[in-house]
């Protein structure tokens, strides 16, 4: 049964809090690792940080079997990933070697022995305990504790926050979508789940596999080296290549619907030894199936009969459903291939909240923040204002906006009215509008602490990670915070100890 963390039970380690760090470094995992360690020894932070993380990873488990890493060490090992922007054999190596990463976790010996060793599938495993929900309620715990730190700072009782919203977009980790070689994906994945079911089942028709597999694949090379050389007599020789393309596509797909009535058979008469492995294995047959029946029909569509395909009608990804295909006019990235982030920075740069826009327009998620915002902070903070970019305008968002906020910074698109005029020339407004460009900074680093492209796969892998980015970038802002007071006390020391 996984535990919190105990790590006094251990003999020979050094205990978390006597971890050191050099105020004078620059690299960025050092206000990580303090503010990690912040956390840890706050006592009143740890308990709700550990509450969360049992309610999501310990829920309905039996207080029984092998420990397992700590719940403590999971969240460290996920959140040293994102910060520094690792891969996985990356983070193994820092994760068994790095002395103040192991003194975090609370594994660093103080004997100089060894001490726990870590695998690379242990961490791949345990990283992925953790949800988008449990990482966003964190991040909540950790901007309040910030704000807190911020208080002591400027010795002030309230804070009046300034909210900035803005979107970008992460890119996902995808190869660049043609009908062509999108048809081709489907078509090699019904072979692959066609191969793992003839080890379950018995499947009729499939002697020749491979071969029509590989005929298949030379099919698909030829059409689209045309279709990319182009060259004289083109438009005859793609037609010429594509019929034979989609010909044997077809012919794919009548043996993968009957193999699917097979399979369906043989689980319904019982006759199987893993029913359910079969039922999976049917369950990705059928959309994989439904994905090269689609594209066949696109693809001849397109370039046989000359069709200009519907935007609505295109996907971009058989793996990644979800994506989609964004154009926010940059100069080097006219077309991005992932999904649109809106974040929301206070004065302080720090991440207060954040939309996952799958789906969504930027009105409706500068609405979503703003709510958000108003119900977590409105009651211990003052709403000084919240501002957006033209992409956000919305008459109703605005006026909605404007109950909860003192200003909303909202310009509107195209030609104004009177009244707008006078509002947006407000030294107010312009002033809460020149300000909003900060946003931009905050995105920069996002993208340096690994948003900036998503190697995870699923909905489920991609918001976990925009969570855990979002995480640690607050906590290396909090960590900025310690570091800064950590030098003052030092300061005041040194004078003490001078005037003594």
């Amino acid at each position: 049964m996984r535990k919190r963390f105990e790590q006094q039970l251990s003999l020979g380690i050094l205990p978390i809090s006597e971890v050191s760090f050099d105020t004078r470094s620059r690299h960025q995992s050092m206000p990580f690792l303090r503010a990690l360690q912040y956390v840890f020894v706050t006592p009143e932070l740890n308990d709700k940080v550990f509450e969360l993380l049992e309610e999501k990873i310990l829920k309905g488990k039996k207080k029984t079997g092998r420990l397992g890493l700590t719940l403590w060490e999971i969240l460290v090992l996920s959140l040293t990933r994102l910060n520094l922007k690792l891969d996985y054999d990356f983070l193994l190596n820092l994760a068994n070697h790095h002395e103040q990463l192991r003194g975090i976790m609370g594994v660093r010996m103080s004997d100089y022995t060894s001490g726990r060793t870590y695998k690379y599938q242990t961490i791949v495993d345990n990283v992925s305990l953790l949800d988008e929900e449990t990482l966003r309620q964190i991040n909540v715990l950790i901007v309040e504790s910030s704000h807190g730190l911020i208080k002591k700072k400027e010795e002030v009782e309230d804070l009046d926050l300034s909210i900035k919203v803005d979107s970008y977009v992460i890119e996902r980790t995808i190869h660049f979508p043609t009908d062509l070689n999108l048809l081709w994906d489907s078509g090699r994945k019904c072979y692959d789940v066609i191969e793992a079911l003839k080890e379950e089942c018995t499947l009729r028709g499939w002697g020749k596999l491979n071969y029509n597999k590989k005929q298949f694949r030379n099919a698909y090379r030829n059409t689209s080296e045309i279709h990319r050389k182009k060259g004289g007599n083109y438009k005859e020789k793609l037609a010429a290549s594509t019929k034979i393309y989609l010909g044997k596509s077809r012919t794919l797909s009548e043996q993968v619907s009957a193999s699917f009535k097979q399979g369906a058979l043989s689980i319904a008469n019982g006759d199987l030894s893993s029913t359910l492995k079969v039922a999976m294995l049917l369950k990705s047959l059928a959309y994989y199936h439904q994905m090269l029946d689609k594209h066949i029909d696109l693809v001849e569509r397109r370039i046989l009969q000359g069709e200009k395909i519907p935007h609505s009608e295109k996907v971009f990804s058989i793996f990644e459903e979800e994506v989609e295909w964004l154009s926010k006019g940059k100069l080097h990235k006219k077309v991005e291939l992932g999904n649109a982030l809106s974040i929301a920075t206070d004065q302080y740069h720090f991440i207060v909240d954040y939309e996952i826009m799958i789906g969504m327009s930027d009105e409706k998620a500068g609405q979503v923040l703003g709510r958000r915002i108003a119900v977590q902070y409105g009651t211990e903070h003052t709403l000084s204002s919240i501002s957006f970019d033209r992409g956000y305008y919305s008459s109703l968002v605005k006026e909605a906006l404007s109950k909860d906020f003192k200003t909303v910074v909202m310009p509107k698109r195209g030609k104004k009215s009177l009244r707008q005029e006078e509002e947006e020339s407000t030294d107010v407004f312009q002033q809460k509008r020149r300000a909003h460009s900060a946003v931009e900074s905050n995105i920069n680093q996002l993208e340096h602490n690994g948003l900036d492209r998503c190697p995870d796969k699923g909905v489920h892998g991609f918001k976990r990670y925009v969570a855990l980015g979002i995480l640690s970038y607050n906590l290396h802002r909090m960590g900025k915070i310690l570091i800064a007071l950590d030098k003052k006390k030092m300061e005041q020391a040194n004078t003490q100890r001078k005037a003594a």
